[in-house]
């Protein structure tokens, strides 16, 4: 009797304990559902209606060997991935560091950018993009520098359980107040080299470039320091917040299927602009109480982005630095002091060339795009030389669909270089 008694409380107590140990996969879905997917993935349900969910649950497949080697081998070394790169060769190391920190600036300068736009919904009184930006990144460092790792942790916790539930919401308000497509319309097709461009950006960074790898590692470091953690519940971590980064892919792309698909409706180009449109056409067709719905799930998508890439790069940045100067002492000052930095120059592009933003993330984008596939092969390469527990290696269907990875990211770099240069 008294077993049965404890029975829900004992169930009770294993989910809260599990709930505690979700951590740097709920933080690195967190940083991976921002342009990617408020963006993305929904102009290619605007675009191309349903035509693209299942290539995007591909590409979500054929990355998953790669983003997951991060558990694999940090848990099973003790060392970072970026250890790892430096034990395969310097000219990894410094080419990881030199796209590191070029990515951290340009990107942070973007979704900053894109979070203060998105703030404006929810302060009353109109103020400059700047000082939106010097609010957004006071709330980020007054988390990182005051909280740290835990109060990052807890935030993002907070942030994908509010961002998935509010993006569910959406998807079910508009299947109920979906509008038929005119029978006049013409769908376009996906699968034509118009569409090529546009395609092999949204694949390249769908859920994030491999790089991100690294950042998961540097948290899940951090989190062992702090934490007893197990091969198993870091696992169970990684692929709640892989499942749930790949649901919202596809619920982002429902979005765009039943609001804009087929409503003759032009699409604006930039990020910043396509976000405040979806959020006015939500309010058009399903009704004013809807703006802020979507306003929330925006806001939250990107500002989740920005302040995770803000820490995970500074952390990054710091461990590349220490390796490249040999100092083997992990300094926590040097880590505030890159995370100003970035914050910093950041904002500097932002106030003085706000104009050339769009060019330099253009640039970061196909850097980041082009490498992606080697840091996969790096990643696979680290995890099948190293020697690693029995519990944490790897097996046949791991390596079948590591390969199926490598093969899928390299193609799609071919046709990028032919498409981009060649064409």
């Amino acid at each position: 009797m008294d077993r049965a008694n404890n029975l829900p409380h004992n169930m009770f107590q294993s989910t809260f304990k599990k709930i505690g140990l979700l951590g740097p996969g709920i933080m690195m879905a967190t940083l991976s559902v921002g342009g990617s997917h408020l963006v993305a993935s929904t102009k290619a349900g605007a675009i191309y209606g349903w035509q693209l969910v299942a290539l995007i649950l591909l590409v979500n497949l054929f990355k998953y060997p790669f983003f997951r080697a991060s558990v694999h081998y940090t848990l099973g070394t003790g060392r970072s991935l970026i250890e790892g790169y430096a034990h395969l060769g310097k000219p990894y190391l410094v080419l990881f560091s030199v796209l590191s920190v070029i990515s951290s600036i340009v990107n942070t300068a973007a979704l900053l950018f894109f979070s203060a736009s998105l703030l404006a919904y929810f302060i009353p009184i109109e103020i400059s993009t700047i000082l939106s930006c010097i609010i957004v990144l006071s709330i980020c460092f007054l988390v990182l520098f005051i909280g740290n790792y835990k109060a990052l942790d807890s935030l993002s916790k907070v942030l994908m359980l509010v961002l998935t539930v509010a993006t569910l919401t959406a998807v079910s308000v508009a299947a109920d107040n979906y509008v038929a497509i005119p029978e006049t319309f013409e769908p376009p097709s996906p699968w034509t080299l118009a569409a090529l461009g546009f395609i092999i950006i949204t694949m390249g960074w769908m859920p994030a470039p491999i790089e991100v790898s690294s950042v998961n590692s540097m948290w899940l470091k951090t989190q062992k320091e702090q934490q007893n953690i197990t091969p198993r519940s870091a696992l169970f971590d990684f692929n709640v917040g892989y499942i749930v980064t790949a649901i919202l892919a596809v619920a982002f792309l429902s979005l765009g299927a039943l609001v804009l698909y087929g409503k003759g409706v032009e699409l604006s180009q930039s990020g910043v602009g396509f976000s405040h449109q979806l959020v006015g056409l939500y309010a058009s067709t399903i009704g004013e109480w809807s703006r802020y719905l979507i306003a929330i799930i925006a806001f939250f998508c990107i500002f989740g982005s920005t302040i995770t890439l803000l820490d995970g790069y500074a952390r990054v940045v710091t461990e590349a630095q220490q390796l490249l100067t040999k100092n083997k002492t992990p300094s926590n000052k040097t880590t505030v002091i890159w995370t100003i930095i970035i914050a910093l120059l950041a904002l500097a592009i932002i106030y003085f060339s706000v104009s050339s933003l769009i060019p330099m993330l253009n640039f970061a984008m196909t850097m980041a795009f082009v490498t992606t596939p080697f840091f996969a092969l790096l990643n696979y390469l680290l995890l099948i030389k190293t020697p690693l527990p029995e519990e944490l290696k790897i097996g046949r269907g791991f390596k079948c669909l590591a390969v199926a990875g490598l093969i899928y990211l390299f193609t799609f770099l071919a046709l990028f270089i032919w498409w981009k240069w060649l064409m």
